[in-house]
């Protein structure tokens, strides 16, 4: 794939696979994104957290989804052609992320159609995996993305 300043609707070709990231979760964004947004003790309390139902700390889903949008962004979207989202699908968190894990962002191009009433865009369907260093898989999800046609193209 291209780099993402320079990616159009047709660059996402339905089958491609790419790994962007790594990005690393430390204990003070979990923190603070729970005390913010999510305030459960697994999310807050180090110490309430050790003796809870995940034996420490770990990030909210919400947390885990706003870190798979920044690597989303950063590194699979266009600023020069995204157009926002519609929505998602099947979003699911399969393993909890702690302090210290480093996840890396897998996408494959489920689908690419032109839109019928706006020629000069289409939507891309993408299979979204957010993996831990470990290999565990922690958050997927189905991503829509409303995406520009390369100028003149």
């Amino acid at each position: 794939m291209s780099r993402s300043e320079d990616r159009w609707f047709e660059d996402y070709l339905p089958g491609t696979t790419a790994v962007h990231g790594p990005l690393r979760v430390t204990e003070d964004d979990v923190v603070d994104f729970g005390r913010r947004f999510d305030p459960q003790p697994f999310h807050v309390d180090a110490e309430a957290a050790a003796a809870g139902p995940f034996g420490g700390l770990i990030a909210s889903g919400w947390h885990t989804c706003a870190l798979m949008m920044r690597l989303l962004a950063e590194e699979y979207l266009s600023p020069a052609s995204s157009l926002g989202s519609p929505g998602i699908d099947e979003l699911r968190w399969l393993a909890p992320v702690r302090p210290g894990d480093e996840l890396t962002l897998r996408t494959t191009v489920a689908e690419a159609r032109p839109s019928r009433s706006r020629p000069d865009r289409g939507l891309v369907r993408t299979g979204i995996e957010l993996v831990r260093g470990d290999g565990t898989v922690v958050l997927t999800m189905t991503a829509m993305n409303l995406v520009l046609r390369r100028p003149g193209g």
